[in-house]
């Protein structure tokens, strides 16, 4: 979203040319990709786990945290691979996120019409609030996720990184 956005008030006139199905296409088929492989990789890696049955997770969905905190065997690679891939999954996008943002901040402070910056400003203001809550609450469910945290505030960020922030990006 954020690169559309980038497109739509930095390149009004070419969006239609640079935001092709083509591209479309490749950034969401690509995304979809690396999402499986990861997806994948994580799915392999907790097969070699064996988990105690008396432990029950606070969740309503099965995430990798949790999993690795009821593990009874060594999880280390484990947690190793998911920090790396989290840190990835969550700091790269937001890396283009902020850049692209900052190069918007940029062409609309060159607007001289302070309507059309405010009109610029306020059709972007949605998309943040979106980025606070999927960035804070996937930071919180999947980096800072243990067993000090209270089951009901995990429950929350839970049901907010998986439904709510989803179904505002439609």
């Amino acid at each position: 979203m954020a690169y559309d956005w980038f497109v739509v008030i930095c390149q009004p006139l070419h969006y239609t040319t640079i935001m092709s199905p083509c591209l479309c296409r490749l950034l969401t088929g690509g995304l979809w990709v690396f999402s499986c492989f990861i997806s994948l990789t994580h799915i392999l890696l907790m097969a070699s786990l064996v988990f105690c049955h008396d432990k029950e997770l606070p969740y309503y969905f099965c995430d990798l945290t949790p999993l690795l905190q009821i593990s009874c065997t060594d999880a280390s690679i484990n947690k190793i691979f998911g920090l790396i891939m989290a840190g990835m999954v969550i700091a790269t996008p937001f890396v283009c996120i902020l850049t692209f943002y900052a190069l918007i901040i940029v062409a609309i402070m060159k607007v001289s019409y302070a309507g059309g910056r405010k009109k610029a400003f306020s059709s972007c203001s949605y998309h943040h609030y979106v980025i606070a809550f999927f960035y804070g609450t996937t930071t919180r469910v999947c980096l800072c996720s243990s067993p000090v945290h209270s089951a009901v505030k995990e429950k929350a960020s839970a049901v907010i990184y998986t439904s709510v922030t989803p179904s505002h990006l439609c």
